[in-house]
C-alpha cells in the first residue's frame, strides 16, 4: 500500500461510516419515532336492528350480504293482529265520541235553563260528566294512534345505507320487540382506528393528514385524524369493591413495551375499486402539521 493511497482509503472508510451512521439514524427515527403503525383496523358502525313489535314473520325481502338503502323493506311481521287492534281502537273512538257529544249536549242544556229548573249541583255534575267523556275520547284517540303505529311498524325498514351481514331469517320465525334480529354495517360510517405506540404520539393532533394502506394492497386511502383516545385500560390495576382501593399487581416487567393509543382516522377519499370491510388490517401513516416530516410506512 503506497503512502499516496492511504488518505484516500481513510477518506473512503470515513464516508462509508458516515453513510452507515446516517442510514442507522434514519432507520431508528423511522421505526422508533415516526408516527406510523401497521396495527390499524378498518371500523364501521353496526346497526343492531330490532323490531318494535312482536309476532311471526310472514315475508323476508332481503338476504345475507345484500346492499340496502335507508327506507328499503327488510321483513314483514304478520299484520293481522295489528289490523284488528286498529279496528278495535277505531270502534272505541267512535263510541267515546258519541258519549262525549251527548255529555256536552246535556251540560249545555243544564247551563241554559234557569236556576229554578236545575240546581247548581246538577249543572256541576253535567259539566264534570262532559269533561270525563272528553278525556275518554282523547284516550281512545291516543290508543288508536298507538294501534296504527304498531300496524305501520309491523313492516321493518332499513334505517341506514349499508350491507346486511350474518342474516338467516326465514318466514315463520318469531321476532320479539326490542330483541335485535339483523345487523347492518353502515356503509357511510367507515373509519380507521390506528393503534400508535405512545412513543410515536408526539406532535399528533386532530386534523393531521393520514395515509392508509390496506393489507390486501391497492392504492392508498387518504384521511385525517379526527380524535385521540383519552384513556386506555391499565392491566396492572384492578378495582375492588370491598375496600374501594386499587389492587395493583406487585410484579414488574423488566421489558417495558410502549402502550398503544387508539387514534381515530376519518376517511377523506377511498379510491375506486377499493372495497372496505369492517375488521380489515391496515397500515396508517400520519403527517403532523407542525413538523411536516411524517414518513410513510413501506
Amino acid at each position: 500500500m503506497t503512502t499516496a493511497s492511504l488518505p484516500f482509503r481513510l477518506l473512503a472508510t470515513l464516508v462509508v461510516l458516515l453513510a452507515a451512521a446516517l442510514v442507522a439514524s434514519q432507520l431508528w427515527d423511522y421505526y422508533m419515532d415516526a408516527p406510523w403503525t401497521r396495527d390499524g383496523r378498518v371500523r364501521a358502525d353496526v346497526v343492531d336492528l330490532a323490531p318494535d313489535v312482536s309476532g311471526p314473520v310472514v315475508q323476508v325481502f332481503v338476504h345475507d350480504n345484500q346492499v340496502v338503502h335507508e327506507g328499503d323493506k327488510l321483513f314483514q311481521i304478520d299484520p293481522a293482529r295489528f289490523t284488528l287492534a286498529v279496528q278495535q281502537a277505531q270502534a272505541a273512538v267512535d263510541r267515546t265520541r258519541a258519549a262525549m257529544q251527548q255529555a256536552k249536549s246535556d251540560a249545555a242544556r243544564y247551563a241554559a235553563v234557569s236556576n229554578n229548573a236545575a240546581s247548581g249541583l246538577s249543572r256541576d255534575q253535567a259539566s264534570a260528566t262532559a269533561q270525563e267523556a272528553e278525556a275518554e275520547y282523547n284516550l281512545a284517540l291516543a290508543n288508536l294512534g298507538v294501534a296504527e303505529l304498531n300496524q305501520r311498524r309491523s313492516t321493518v325498514y332499513a334505517s341506514v345505507n349499508g350491507v346486511i351481514t350474518n342474516f338467516s331469517m326465514r318466514p315463520g320465525d318469531y321476532v320479539t320487540a326490542g330483541k335485535p334480529v339483523l345487523a347492518i354495517v353502515d356503509s357511510d360510517s367507515f373509519y380507521v382506528d390506528a393503534y400508535l405506540e405512545e412513543t410515536k404520539m408526539r406532535g399528533i393532533s386532530p386534523g393531521d393528514a393520514a395515509k392508509i394502506t390496506l393489507m390486501q394492497g391497492g392504492p392508498a386511502i387518504t384521511g385525517h385524524v379526527s380524535g385521540i383516545a383519552a384513556g386506555i385500560a391499565d392491566v396492572e390495576r384492578t378495582p375492588t369493591s370491598a375496600t374501594l382501593l386499587a389492587d395493583v399487581n406487585p410484579t414488574f416487567t423488566w421489558v417495558r413495551l410502549a402502550a398503544r393509543i387508539p387514534v381515530r382516522v376519518e376517511l377523506d377519499h377511498v379510491p375506486d375499486g377499493v372495497k372496505l370491510v369492517a375488521g380489515m388490517t391496515c397500515t396508517v401513516s400520519i403527517t403532523p402539521r407542525d413538523t411536516g416530516n411524517g414518513q410513510a410506512a413501506q
